[in-house]
């Protein structure tokens, strides 16, 4: 049974509404199913709404995998309840992939394509059983979903990647992809 989820996404707030929106209400949807959200901890953009969702639903589980240097800047959530300081962001990913049962790709830049990625490069030689999914907010993945099926088209795929690398247009589909796990 799934009782962390990692979430990887933007630290942007220069995101269209929806995004943050929708964030909230995934953290919202964590929160009254008491589950745990461990996420990149930071005060700012995505990370900040949906660690607000948690909160606002009345739970204290969020944990956070802050690089220290943020630390220093003040740059973490006030919603943290457990605070996992790390050199950098290669520990920080290591560290946030550990800790959860399943991750969520909110919208997002590099940072949560390399933490993704990271996840679905270990499952796809045997290195871990963790999935991703990768919630489309507002078609945001769309881009991403095309390469993907460009490089399968290719050949250069040695495994489906939709085995683990899933794919979400909803809430209630990134709820349902939650509970098939």
């Amino acid at each position: 049974m799934v009782e962390k989820i990692g979430v990887f996404c933007s630290s942007s707030n220069q995101m269209a509404p929806i995004y943050y929106q929708e964030a909230e209400r995934l953290g919202h949807w964590i929160g009254e199913t008491g589950k745990t959200l461990v996420y990149g901890g930071c005060k700012c953009g995505l990370m900040e709404a949906v660690a607000q969702g948690v909160r606002k639903a009345g739970n204290i589980n969020v944990i956070g995998v802050v690089p220290k240097l943020l630390i220093e800047k003040e740059m973490v959530s006030e919603c943290v309840g457990i605070r996992i300081p790390t050199e950098g962001l290669q520990d920080r990913k290591s560290w946030l992939t550990k800790l959860s049962d399943i991750m969520i790709a909110l919208p997002g830049s590099v940072g949560t394509l390399d933490e993704a990625f990271s996840v679905i490069g270990e499952t796809s030689i045997g290195l871990s059983t963790k999935k991703v999914i990768f919630w489309n907010i507002n078609g945001f993945w769309n881009g991403l979903f095309k390469m993907l099926d460009d490089m399968k088209a290719a050949g250069v795929q040695n495994k489906p990647i939709d085995a683990y690398l899933l794919k979400a247009n909803s809430l209630d589909e990134v709820i349902e992809q939650i509970n098939n796990q």
